[in-house]
């Protein structure tokens, strides 16, 4: 139930139960905040029915009007909202800051531009004004664009790596004249295009940072119709398999699971539980599989929640379409089932906030992809295993911040989930095959 007092004027005279982002007004008409939702009515109403510090509280005391723009994804209201904040520079976003602390995404100017984090004053350092529409001369000498202000750091880095498996960008550096350099972990499950190894031609790559600056600029329509033109062409030079990854990244463009924006969104303090943006005692899933020669071959997913098993959110799956031994296979069979479901039942089957999968780098390998494909960004980790407990392996991308810092923290509820997965999965199939023998 809103609890906004009635003498304040509320665009169409209803908040949607929607992402996106808000607009708060004062009686002059003057802009005093701008902010992104989860949900637009549950947000806005909040300020109202919440105890606020002294700044927020003065802010409300001083609303008269609401406006608001609906978003199809939050990640989307994310990148409105930096850059509604610096076309306008509300009093209330910049109050007691300014724009030497916020985080700005910047691209920078090279044979192979790179996505970096900067804080405002390092951009001061530079001589670079945020908050200008254009970039000046000098800047344009060192950036190709600057988006921004960011007002949680985290949200952007997460928006970065959700944006990832549909525009491959890479902060790799390419190989020197004649130097053959291996593979990065992204470039071995396709988040990086091969920077590293000399793979993608800066032609190309400037092809890729481009939809990356129009994303950050709000205009994901335009990469939509970039990539709709280029398969088409595709098909008709008869180059299938080309045409079929732009039809992936169509559909994962068009299907955003920005879950771990969701997740976060109004929390305004971080778990000791939390690291790196992942909160340990969040949904964490895991994944094993289980058969005697490929026969009977079956699937398990067990979900942790607070550090503990949730068995009433325990899933079996009999497995239907790979025949052998074949691990690898079955669990793509299984996550593409089990991410079906995410699409066809959210709420039933929500998004864990990490998948902990019982094999290498094979098996990551083969994860990423499905996630990739069917626009899901999930963290994986992967338990390699050891001739005990103490030598387990973690296999994870290790070019990625939050998982370096949650990886040895979370061990031992990774272990113990892997643990139950197995456990699980062998009793599954042991009823599978005692229905076969009678």
């Amino acid at each position: 139930m809103l609890m906004i007092p009635p003498s304040i004027i509320i665009k169409q005279k209803k908040l949607p139960d929607e992402p996106g982002v808000y607009f708060y007004y004062d009686v002059q008409g003057k802009l005093l905040y701008i902010g992104k939702a989860t949900s637009l009515k549950r947000r806005v109403s909040s300020y109202f029915t919440k105890a606020h510090d002294r700044r927020i509280g003065e802010m409300v005391r001083q609303i008269a009007r609401i406006d608001y723009q609906v978003m199809p994804t939050v990640i989307e209201a994310l990148v409105l909202e930096a850059n509604q904040i610096k076309a306008h520079r509300p009093k209330y976003n910049i109050l007691e800051q300014d724009d030497r602390s916020f985080l700005y995404l910047v691209i920078t100017r090279e044979v192979y531009p790179r996505p970096v984090l900067m804080r405002g004053h390092e951009l001061h350092v530079l001589g670079i004004n945020p908050f200008c529409k254009e970039l000046s001369k000098e800047a344009k000498k060192k950036f190709l664009a600057v988006y921004g202000p960011y007002i949680s750091g985290r949200s952007l880095r997460q928006a970065l790596e959700i944006v990832r498996p549909m525009i491959p960008w890479s902060d790799c550096e390419s190989p020197r004249n004649g130097e053959k350099a291996r593979p990065c972990f992204p470039a071995s499950i396709g988040l990086c295009p091969g920077v590293c190894t000399g793979a993608i031609t800066p032609k190309e790559y400037r092809k890729i940072i481009q939809q990356l600056l129009w994303f950050f600029e709000g205009k994901k329509g335009r990469i939509l119709r970039t990539v709709r033109t280029a398969m088409k062409q595709a098909a008709h030079t008869q180059d299938f398999e080309q045409a079929v990854k732009y039809r992936n990244q169509i559909s994962a463009l068009e299907h955003i699971q920005d879950i771990a924006l969701i997740q976060r969104e109004d929390r305004e303090v971080v778990p000791q539980t939390e690291v790196g943006g992942i909160d340990l005692h969040g949904r964490i899933e895991a994944y094993d599989m289980s058969s005697i020669s490929g026969t009977s071959a079956v699937g398990s997913m067990v979900v942790f929640e607070n550090g503990k098993p949730a068995k009433d959110q325990y899933r079996k799956f009999k497995i239907k379409t790979v025949r052998g031994v074949n691990d690898v296979g079955m669990l793509e069979e299984v996550l593409r089932r089990r991410l079906a479901h995410a699409h066809l039942h959210p709420h039933a089957w929500p998004l864990p906030i990490l998948i902990v999968i019982d094999g290498g780098e094979g098996h990551m390998l083969r994860a990423q992809n499905v996630l990739s494909e069917m626009g899901f960004f999930v963290p994986l980790i992967g338990i390699a295993k050891g001739f005990d407990r103490k030598q387990d392996r973690l296999v994870y991308d290790r070019t990625n911040p939050r998982l370096l810092a949650v990886a040895e923290r979370g061990k031992e509820i990774f272990q113990r989930a892997r643990d139950e997965a197995h456990r699980f999965a062998i009793q599954y199939h042991r009823k599978v095959r005692g229905r076969l023998k009678k």
